[in-house]
């Protein structure tokens, strides 16, 4: 039996499967009741619900990349700044680059529960150990 990855290990492992737009993998990494919860966009729900989203986001989006730049874990939750390019913001590289991102994620036995994109403000930077 697979040891479970270290919560910070399994976020990086998520974040590599999204670079990579490996569908099954980042899938694999998901708990069964997995939450996608995007800023102010209503949650979904389990992989079968998230498997057509994130298809069709990699296939609207097949250059998107995510850079994290620092990772702060607390007990189950980690918390990821960095910057993405390729998204669905449609914007130059460069100029996305320079746009902070946050993430959160729940981590329960090597697994990822919840990701979460949340509001990129001095207090949540500072709730969050990021600041």
């Amino acid at each position: 039996m697979r040891r479970p990855l270290p919560p910070p290990a399994a976020v990086l492992a998520f974040i590599d499967r999204i670079n990579h737009t490996d569908l099954d993998g980042l899938l694999g990494l998901m708990t069964e009741d997995h939450v996608l919860h995007v800023l102010t966009e209503p949650p979904v729900a389990g992989k079968a619900a998230l498997r057509p989203a994130w298809r069709t986001y990699f296939e609207m989006f097949p250059d998107y990349v995510v850079y994290p730049e620092r990772i702060v874990e607390d007990g189950s939750i980690v918390a990821v700044l960095g910057h993405t390019t390729g998204s669905h913001l449609n914007l130059p590289d460069a100029e996305e680059a320079r746009i902070p991102v946050i993430w959160t994620a729940e981590v329960h036995d090597g697994l990822i529960s919840r990701w979460s994109i949340v509001e990129d403000a001095e207090q949540t930077r500072r709730s969050l150990g990021l600041a």
